[in-house]
């Protein structure tokens, strides 16, 4: 063999372990599984609300604040009581989450926002700057949460 086939080889290798290192570092190594037993809402009244959570399972990363996703089930909660008295979160946008993480849909939660399946409510405003946390919740008590932004850092 040449020197120039060894090059290419060699290029391709790096090429191929660069790019799975990228890929890596994109889609696993700085989430962070999450437990939390409550989660909070902001309430129309201006008081908190808080959310006893079961079944939670979550991620964040210290990287990005827009990278919080979660997916629970309310504990002994009426959801329209709970819903009358929380504050609606009027443009809610589901990001996506890793493939991975299986219970978190994004697409599918937007579009049970968009034709009234789901509900979307403002978990906090701000709590990052620029961006919100958003909490979605169906009739039947489950629920997804994601940050995304607020529109103040434009």
């Amino acid at each position: 063999m040449n020197s120039g086939r060894w090059v290419a080889i060699a290029i391709v290798g790096l090429t191929a372990l660069f790019g799975l290192a990228l890929w890596y570092t994109q889609t696993r190594a700085y989430y962070d599984p999450l437990t939390l037993t409550e989660l909070g809402l902001a309430g129309a009244d201006g008081q908190a609300i808080t959310l006893a959570l079961e079944d939670f399972s979550g991620i964040d990363a210290d990287t990005s604040p827009l990278r919080f996703r979660a997916c629970f089930r309310l504990v002994d909660a009426e959801v329209s009581t709970l819903i009358a008295r929380a504050v609606p979160h009027p443009d809610a946008t589901p990001l996506i989450a890793p493939a991975w993480f299986d219970c978190y849909d994004g697409a599918q939660i937007g579009a049970d926002l968009e034709n009234g399946t789901a509900t979307a409510l403002t978990g906090q405003v701000e709590i990052a700057r620029g961006v919100d946390r958003v909490v979605a919740i169906y009739p039947d008590g489950r629920g997804f949460a994601w940050h995304q932004l607020n529109g103040t850092l434009e």
